[in-house]
């Protein structure tokens, strides 16, 4: 017996007279029909772009979860946080692609953005890095704002209330004072966390990640953290992805062709490491975000669209 047929069995024995919604009243089929279609919409959502320019793979993986529009508003402040630690060229797949960012940063002009930021907490020299990855010549001309955040004052306090291990941290105040900001890693080994996607980079929003690295779970800090600092929009480069000795290289990469649109980060990490060749719950930060609530692990509950 199928759940469907449970629950319509259920409405009718249970003499369900009806439910309300923007003026008009179910019954009966209706209600299910209308708890199915809430239940839809609540599934986290993969919009998955493969072969194609940069620029294309980002229009048409955004587009696939309803388009720019629908997370960058006219006048709208918005922050880029890609991954740009280390002072690797974009061939060696340590850094996010600039192809990507660029793509971004157009995009967020088209939908009217007053301010565009691209950030990160290097661990490289931010100069240095920048040059190397070639994120500098990608916002060069565009008009946004690069900012490396490796000053102190560019943070602010933050209360972590779900957090296990980080009840409190500090957070770039350029992500939490914007109106948008869209979290921007490339997929790729770790030799802490076995990954790094989504949540691992937003290592690069906080000021000290020694307080991580010495506490009793790195990966628990990373999981608490992202349920307090959420973004609006996540982009997961998987065009080229470091398939051995990450996070900085050289190591083997593998060309995927992939970018990767979703608002759940637990799912996106999911994704990113089977695309690693892991299985997403021996990961302990997915598995931990998972349990608190950040997202969803399992993606056959989640709904991949092919952009």
């Amino acid at each position: 017996m199928t759940d469907r047929f449970n629950r319509r069995e259920f409405l009718r024995r249970a003499g369900v007279a009806g439910i309300t919604t923007a003026g008009f009243t179910l019954v009966g089929d209706e209600i299910l029909g209308f708890l199915e279609q809430a239940e839809a919409a609540s599934r986290s959502t993969l919009s998955i772009a493969s072969s194609g320019s940069p620029e294309a793979l980002v229009k048409r993986a955004i587009d696939g979860l309803g388009g720019i529009g629908k997370f960058v508003k006219r006048g709208n402040s918005v922050v880029i946080k890609p991954n740009l630690a280390w002072a690797r060229t974009p061939a060696q797949a340590a850094n996010t692609n600039p192809g990507v960012i660029t793509a971004l940063i157009n995009l967020c002009k088209s939908a009217g953005a007053s301010r565009i930021t691209v950030l990160d907490h290097t661990c490289d020299n931010g100069t240095a890095a920048f040059e190397v990855n070639g994120i500098k010549p990608a916002v060069a001309g565009t008009g946004a704002r690069l900012i490396s955040a490796d000053k102190k004052f560019m943070y602010r306090r933050i209360n972590i209330p779900k957090g296990k291990i980080l009840k409190a941290d500090d957070c770039a105040k350029e992500i939490l004072d914007a109106d948008a900001w869209i979290n921007v890693p490339i997929a790729k080994v770790h030799s802490s966390t076995t990954i790094t996607a989504s949540m691992k980079n937003l290592m690069g929003t906080n000021w000290d990640r020694q307080v991580w690295h010495s506490s009793s779970d790195l990966e628990q800090c990373i999981a608490d953290y992202s349920t307090a600092v959420k973004p609006t929009l996540i982009v997961l480069d998987a065009i080229r992805i470091m398939l051995t000795r990450g996070p900085k290289g050289p190591g083997k990469t593998k060309d995927v062709g992939q970018v990767i649109a979703s608002t759940d980060p637990v799912a996106i990490d999911s994704y990113a490491a089977t695309l690693l060749g892991k299985k997403p719950g021996d990961i302990g930060h997915i598995a931990y975000a998972a349990a608190l609530g950040v997202g969803q692990m399992d993606l056959t509950k989640v709904t991949i669209r092919k952009a």
